[in-house]
């Protein structure tokens, strides 16, 4: 039996511990949350001891599992408690606002053996797992420029919530949804980030609302660079799921998604499908059961920290770059400190 807990039980932390609570050999043993209100639902909804502050619940109760699911600038001191501890950890994205961290959490998964997830749930859709295939399968070529935006309204929910406070969200729209389609970009095309320049616009808030990157990326294979070029708006009109589009210009052809469709033109010729959105739930469920087998030795953890690290890197970079002006190196971050 795999015993887990929750750090940060509010909405979406509710639904990941249902979720993991309903797997086969799955316990929930407790929940930590500082919000009243938060522990008070997840008492209700799921019958096991609360606790205001996380060390004490790793002090007090026998936990094998982690899931985080807190503001983004508190994830590394609680997945380092986690770890110290010998309990694996599933966290939310993004892994870290800081790529040292990163690191750190990283060499320590490894030292001790441990599981070391991060949410990214694109791996489980089956319309990016399509691109994925596509591309793997060389049917436009070599893949050399993408193109890519996202938008959502987002900041008009967000400017009085935890995600609008920079000391809790470690940056704005670019560090929450934003995240996912650097992830679904780097992870499709099978391509770490190598270099970046930034525009980036608060729009008069506190944290970024929108950003315009120029990114290089470089095919883990080997089969060279892709030219990248990557929109980012917080203030757009999708709701509440965001709105996006991707397109992988190769040499024999390309790969465009418009949300819905996956669309491959090749020789001239004109390929369409419609992969099933499987829904929030399901896909979330996916990550989940991924992070449990994994933990169990069965199957190899689709969603690993490495990932997250690329796109922290490709982050971090892209704001320096707005700051400076300049390119910045992201390979430099990549390298362990």
């Amino acid at each position: 039996m795999l015993r887990v807990a929750g750090i940060g039980v509010g909405d979406l932390g509710r639904l990941e511990l249902r979720l993991l609570a309903n797997l086969e050999d799955v316990e929930l043993v407790a929940g930590a949350d500082p919000s009243h209100d938060a522990r008070a639902a997840f008492a209700h909804e799921l019958s096991v001891p609360t606790y205001e502050d996380y060390e004490e619940l790793l002090d007090e109760e026998d936990v094998d599992a982690a899931c985080i699911v807190t503001p983004h600038t508190l994830h590394y001191e609680q997945a380092k408690a986690c770890l110290e501890r010998d309990v694996h950890v599933h966290l939310e994205k993004p892994m870290v606002t800081d790529v040292d961290h990163a690191h750190e959490l990283i060499d320590l998964a490894d030292e001790r053996g441990l599981v070391l997830a991060v949410g990214y749930q694109r791996h489980f859709d089956p319309r990016f797992s399509e691109i994925r295939r596509l591309v793997d399968s060389g049917r436009i070529g070599e893949v050399h420029m993408a193109t890519c935006h996202l938008e959502q309204v987002w900041i008009r929910w967000t400017k009085d919530q935890w995600r609008g406070n920079p000391d809790l969200s470690g940056g704005g729209q670019l560090y929450d949804s934003g995240s996912h389609l650097l992830d679904a970009l780097l992870w499709s095309t099978r391509s770490t980030p190598v270099s970046v320049a930034a525009t980036v616009d608060d729009r008069g808030h506190d944290v970024d609302v929108n950003s315009a990157l120029a990114a290089t990326l470089e095919r883990d294979d080997g089969e060279g660079q892709i030219t990248a070029s990557i929109g980012i708006s917080g203030e757009g009109q999708s709701t509440p799921s965001p709105g996006e589009m991707l397109t992988l210009l190769g040499t024999e052809g390309t790969i465009s998604f418009d949300g819905e469709t996956v669309t491959v033109i090749e020789g001239g010729v004109t390929y369409t499908a419609t992969p099933e959105d499987p829904g929030f739930d399901a896909v979330t469920r996916r990550k989940l059961e991924n992070f449990v087998d994994a933990i169990r030795g069965d199957v190899e953890l689709e969603i690993p920290a490495e990932d997250a690290l690329k796109v922290t890197a490709l982050t971090e970079g892209a704001y320096e770059a707005s700051a400076t002006g300049r390119t910045v190196d992201v390979g430099d971050r990549l390298d362990r400190p």
